[in-house]
């Protein structure tokens, strides 16, 4: 499954290409992937433009001038491309854009992605995003608020790593590494490792740091989490 370093990678690629485009056509060739497209997706789309891409966790933002936000979740196989006919099987969504040339492609061979869009002044209602922890590399990532997530949690120290909740944006691949260079058992508590005390111990800051340098290290090569991962021109 692409995770944040991928999202993040693919955000980057589209970014150059699609903001401040405005959709001019979009061409739902099914009624849903993971999930039925919303009803009024097509109309609220057309005619808007991209004002920028943002990213929470694992969910591609397209912030749109209409006061909408367009979501994308990639799934486990979803790709973006931009520039192609969209002819292909598994080729579910095509767009194109104001200047008559500019298309993009969203293409998912298992369809576990999904779509969709909200006001964006709704957003901290959104049901997908409304429960997701902080994220690496942002001011509100802190060793207390991880310590403070982990805290009196009975799962192994590895599941609650993958909990959205407590940390958003991480994979398996990604905290095996961590857990790894942070040399903590996997099956470790998360009660253990977080401590009694109210002070952020060395375990919990060896996780933290790891869990940044980790995640910086994907993004700066593009995202490493699946064999079959493109970037929005199509190279893995």
């Amino acid at each position: 499954m692409p995770e944040m370093p991928e999202v993040e990678t693919v955000r980057r690629g589209l970014t150059p290409h699609l903001s401040g485009s405005v959709v001019t056509f979009v061409d739902l060739r099914r009624p849903n992937l993971r999930f039925p497209f919303p009803d009024n997706f097509e109309e609220i789309l057309i005619g808007a433009k991209i004002e920028r891409i943002d990213r929470r966790s694992k969910y591609l933002l397209f912030r749109l001038s209409n006061g909408y936000t367009w979501m994308s979740h990639l799934g486990m196989t979803g790709v973006w491309t931009v520039g192609s006919e969209g002819k292909g099987k598994h080729d579910h969504v095509y767009f194109e854009f104001d200047d008559g040339m500019k298309t993009a492609v969203y293409t998912d061979h298992r369809r576990f992605g999904f779509m969709d869009i909200f006001e964006t002044s709704n957003e901290s209602e959104q049901k997908w995003l409304s429960s997701l922890g902080p994220e690496p590399l942002t001011d509100d990532f802190t060793a207390q608020v991880l310590k403070s997530n982990l805290h009196g949690k009975r799962s192994p120290i590895k599941s609650a790593l993958l909990d959205q909740r407590v940390v958003s944006g991480l994979g398996n691949i990604y905290v095996s590494e961590i857990l790894f260079r942070s040399k903590i058992s996997p099956i470790k508590t998360a009660s253990e490792v977080a401590g009694k005390s109210n002070m952020v111990n060395t375990k919990i800051k060896r996780i933290f740091e790891n869990t940044n340098q980790v995640i910086a290290e994907a993004i700066m090569v593009g995202g490493s989490t699946i064999s079959d991962f493109r970037g929005v021109s199509g190279d893995s």
